[in-house]
Formats: C-alpha cells, sequence, structure tokens
C-alpha cells in the first residue's frame, strides 16, 4: 500500500485525507471524538492519529483571533450565519460578532479527562497565557461535576453554557469518578495568583468536601482561596461540614486555615493598632492597603453572625476566628458586636466569664451610637461590659460637645476681627483732640488700629492696659480725615475769653 508499488496507494490516500481533515476545527473535533473509543484509541495512537489531532487544536486554541490570517474566520463566519435569526424571509444578519478567547471552551469540554488533560498539556506549552488556561479549566469542572451546576456558579462571566454529550444529555459521572475528576483538575490549575476567580475555588473545595477528595487537593484549594479571600463572598465560606465525627453545621476549621493563610500572606498596614483623635476619629491610612484586610473583616464578622446560631460551636473556636482579624481591620465594631450578640442569644448557658471574654474582642470606643442605644439596654451583656459602654458614650459625648463650642468661639472671634477694623473705645479714653495733632495716612491709621487690638485671646489684661494714655478711637478717626490739626491749632489762635485773666489773678491773690 505504499508509494513502492505505484501512485496513488492506500496511505498517500489516507495520509491526504487526514490532512484535510486537520485543516478544519469541527473535523478535528469529531475524529477525536471517534478515536476516544476503547476499540479504536489503541491503534490511532499506533498510528499518531490522536496526538497530531491534539496538537492540530492546539495550534488553533493558541492563535491570535485578532489576526487576518486566523484559521478559523471561516469557521465562525459560517456559525454566525447559522445562528441569524430569519423574519419573514430575510435575514437580519449584521457584523459578524468577534470571538472572544473562550471561543473553544465549548468543545473541548466534550473530551474525556485523558485527552482533555493532554490538551492542556499542548496549549501550555505553546505560550497560552494562564488566565485562558483556567477559563478552560473552570468550564470543564463546571460541565461534569454536578455540585457546582447545582451551585450555579458562573464564576469567569461566560454566557456560554455547557455542551451536552451525543445524545443531547450531559454525561453524570459518579462519585468516584467525579472525584478524580475535581482533583486532577486542582492539579492543572495555573499556579498565578488570581487566574482562578474565588468563588470558583470556594465552589471546588464544597465539592471536595462533600465528595471527601484527598486532603492535598483540599490544603492546596484552601491554600489558593486564603490568597485572595478578599474577593469572596459571605455565601461562598458557608462551606457544609459532612465529616463523620462533624460537631457544627459548617466546616469553621477549613474557614480558620484559609483566614490564617491570609494573614500571612498579607502584609500588615500597620504595626499596632490605630490611636484615636480628640473626635473620636480613626486615623486614616491610604485605602490600599487597607481595602482588602477591611474586607476581610467584614467577612468575618458576617461569617461569625452566621455560624453563631449554630449551638454547638464552642466559645474558643468563635474568640479564635474573631481574633485573627486585627483591630485595624475594623473602622468601627458594630458587625463584631452583631455577631457576639447572636452568639450569646444562642448559647444562654455561657457563664459570665465566658461571657467577658468574648466581649473583649470588641472595642466600646468604636461602636457607633446606634451601636450604644442598643448594647445600654442589651441584658445579654456582662454589667461591666455595659458600663464601659455609658462611660465612652458619654466621653464622646462631652467632647463632641467641647469642639461644638471650640469652633463656635473660633467662628466669633474670625467674624469680630474681620469686620472691625477700628478696636472698640475704652471707658477711660477721652476725647482728647489735641492727641491726633499729627496728620496720619490712611494706611498708618489702619496699622495703628491694628497694632492697638489684641493679637490673640490669651493677651493678658496687663499688656492691653499699658502705662501712658492711648489714643481714643475718635483721635485716630480724626487723624485719618485730617482734622485733628485744624482743630488744634483753632483752640492755640482762639483769644481769651473777656475776664479771664482777672479770674487767674484772682485765684494768685487768693493762693497767696
Amino acid at each position: 500500500m505504499t508509494e513502492d508499488y505505484g501512485e496513488g496507494n492506500l496511505v498517500e490516500q489516507a495520509e491526504s485525507f487526514l490532512s484535510e481533515v486537520l485543516a478544519g476545527w469541527n473535523d478535528t473535533v469529531r475524529a477525536l471524538d471517534a478515536c476516544d473509543d476503547a476499540a479504536v484509541l489503541p491503534a490511532a495512537e499506533d498510528l499518531l492519529i490522536v496526538p497530531r489531532c491534539i496538537d492540530s487544536l492546539a495550534d488553533k486554541a493558541c492563535a491570535d483571533p485578532t489576526l487576518s490570517g486566523w484559521p478559523m474566520l471561516e469557521y465562525f463566519t459560517a456559525k454566525s450565519l447559522e445562528e441569524t435569526a430569519i423574519w419573514n424571509g430575510i435575514g437580519a444578519a449584521g457584523r459578524p460578532r468577534s470571538p472572544g478567547v473562550d471561543w473553544w471552551y465549548e468543545q473541548a469540554s466534550s473530551f474525556g479527562l485523558p485527552v482533555y488533560k493532554r490538551l492542556i498539556a499542548a496549549v501550555r506549552s505553546r505560550g497560552m497565557s494562564p488566565e485562558n488556561i483556567a477559563g478552560s479549566l473552570m468550564h470543564y469542572a463546571r460541565g461534569h461535576l454536578s455540585g457546582l451546576r447545582r451551585r450555579g456558579d458562573n464564576s469567569d462571566g461566560s454566557s456560554r453554557g455547557v455542551r451536552a454529550g451525543a445524545s443531547g444529555t450531559a454525561a453524570v459521572l459518579s462519585a468516584g469518578d467525579q472525584r478524580t475528576l475535581l482533583e486532577e483538575i486542582v492539579a492543572l490549575l495555573p499556579v498565578e495568583k488570581g487566574v482562578a476567580p474565588t468563588r470558583f475555588l470556594l465552589g471546588l473545595l464544597s465539592v471536595a468536601t462533600v465528595l471527601h477528595a484527598a486532603a492535598a487537593c483540599r490544603d492546596e484549594l484552601e491554600r489558593r482561596a486564603g490568597n485572595q479571600l478578599e474577593e469572596a463572598a459571605l455565601g461562598d465560606l458557608l462551606i457544609p461540614n459532612t465529616g463523620y465525627s462533624a460537631e457544627t453545621l459548617y466546616d469553621v476549621d477549613s474557614v480558620q486555615r484559609m483566614l490564617e493563610q491570609f494573614m500571612v500572606t498579607t502584609p500588615p498596614a500597620f504595626a499596632a493598632s490605630p490611636e484615636t483623635t480628640d473626635e473620636g476619629q480613626l486615623v486614616d491610612a491610604p485605602p490600599a492597603e487597607l481595602r482588602p484586610v477591611c474586607s476581610v473583616g467584614k467577612l468575618v464578622d458576617g461569617y461569625l453572625a452566621e455560624v453563631g446560631t449554630d449551638a454547638n460551636l464552642k466559645p474558643s473556636k468563635f474568640q479564635t476566628i474573631a481574633a485573627l482579624v486585627p483591630d485595624y481591620a475594623r473602622a468601627i465594631d458594630d458587625g463584631l458586636y452583631r455577631a457576639i450578640d447572636i452568639y450569646l442569644k444562642a448559647h444562654p448557658w455561657l457563664t459570665d466569664s465566658e461571657r467577658e471574654q468574648l466581649c473583649r474582642l470588641m472595642n466600646c470606643q468604636k461602636l457607633s451610637l446606634e451601636a450604644c442605644t442598643h448594647a445600654a439596654q442589651n441584658e445579654r451583656l456582662p454589667l461591666r461590659v455595659v458600663v464601659q459602654v455609658l462611660f465612652f458614650e458619654q466621653l464622646r459625648l462631652r467632647t463632641t460637645v467641647s469642639g461644638w463650642f471650640f469652633v463656635s468661639d473660633n467662628a466669633d472671634q474670625g467674624s469680630s476681627s474681620d469686620n472691625c477694623v477700628l478696636p472698640r473705645r475704652r471707658p477711660d479714653d477721652d476725647l482728647d483732640f489735641s492727641a491726633g495733632s499729627e496728620v496720619t495716612t490712611e494706611e498708618d491709621g489702619f496699622a495703628a488700629a491694628r497694632h492697638d487690638e489684641p493679637s490673640s485671646p490669651a493677651m493678658s489684661v496687663a499688656e492691653i492696659q499699658r502705662p501712658g494714655k492711648p489714643k481714643s478711637a475718635l483721635s485716630r478717626l480724626l487723624g485719618k480725615l485730617g482734622l485733628c490739626g485744624r482743630s488744634s491749632s483753632r483752640q492755640q489762635q482762639q483769644p481769651p475769653l473777656p475776664g479771664a485773666s482777672d479770674k487767674r489773678r484772682k485765684s494768685f491773690d487768693l493762693g497767696c
């Protein structure tokens, strides 16, 4: 069947036909699906048909869709025409939609796990981005793990559905096969941080707990989810506890390990807890530094409020999880107070010492007015905590009132200094017209007025009432108008009144 006996033999014809098959995406996928049969696979491997199909698909998946010579351009153009809606015999086709990076996810999910693993290894060796590989793995996991389908996880935002099998229904794997597939998916995930959403990782962890996956698989998922815990939602942390010796409803030990992992990998924003200013406001820090840890703090407070209703949750476990969040991660402690109150309500048999230990987790100075009002009337809190709440609330009220008076005094002082250019006339000032005999300019008069005005409220009375008879306000005003010199000169030039000299003489004689 070779060319040694003639031209156009079976080997050349088969090679030519296989080259035509490998040129198209759909034909290559159908050929690879046909080779996946147990009876055909050994022969297809010996003839190198399976490796060539995988290499062809990997080359097409790694090709840039934006290039003009993209090999899948004709395929997507034809597919767009097939999906075009026809109304009244008229096609409503517009411009062909541009394919995204996830165009190959759907058909790749139809392969079995051994073939799919080889395809992922091929695209990874060709330099595909970790985000694209992680997207394909998420699509494949949602198509084959029934637990993820029940959770409704769509973390990558893809609108593509899960491709059904040849019979039109998705194949349902057994629990053992799903456990094996989940462990393989976790092993194939890229190691880069953030390539897989936290919601998807926590969904895998929940399914791994239900399927009793290997401890190494669960530890890897906890480590990955803990590194990016700030992106998690409260519902994703509610992982059911399906252990044989489970005491609590949710797996709080797993959440504790993820929280510890987050605190180890996240650098502290402060070396110590922040101090409070006189106005009771926390010292602000750059938002970029505090945003992840603050998000985790709110998440932990909400989680404690949810699991606090479990009667089997021990106070030591509650206290350990709450204490893992640093003090600077909470701007206010209202969420933590709500979680403590819910826990005390669900555990009325706690002793006073246990209640006090739980209440020491929160800072009474960081409670809002609504929380303080509720705490002051809360009968579940120890008496010492209620007294502390009332004391700090009184202190805060006193500080607020004193701040109001301080602002009011500054406002009054600023308005008086801006509006009154000339100082008030003191009662001991006399209307001395001769005091302003020198004619002053407008600038000199304004400077003299500002100089005589007290500079600050703390100036002593002795500095204000300095020795010497100061110029009165009226004399300075007349000096500005240039009238003081004229009045004094008129008084000097005015002749003495009749009889004035006789009166002086008479008083001189009487004195003698």
